[in-house]
């Protein structure tokens, strides 16, 4: 559910059952983008927000922290991933409840 609202909501893709339509007829299956799982995708994510400001690093306690400001919106996450601390960040920088 997550990766389905980051792409419709901050990418602007249109969710079908088994993929994602990018516009201009271009399309990518649903399994090639899971930012909250592959660092590649949770970054470009990242890229594609174009935050104002973001930190990253991993936490004392073993798992992993981001911060994203977006549009005057602070959000932070501490989850046991990277790709998912930043997923959940932006996700959060939008309003997305997670």
């Amino acid at each position: 559910m997550l990766t389905s609202l980051l792409a419709q909501r901050v990418l602007g893709w249109t969710a079908a059952p088994d993929r994602f339509l990018l516009g201009g007829r271009r399309w990518i299956p649903r399994w090639r983008f899971q930012p909250a799982t592959r660092l590649a995708d949770a970054l470009r994510l990242l890229e594609q927000v174009g935050p104002e400001e973001y930190a990253m690093g991993a936490a004392e306690s073993g798992g992993y922290w981001a911060m994203v400001r977006v549009a005057g919106t602070t959000a932070e996450a501490h989850e046991a991933s990277q790709p998912r601390a930043i997923s959940v960040a932006v996700a959060r920088a939008f309003g997305i409840e997670v």
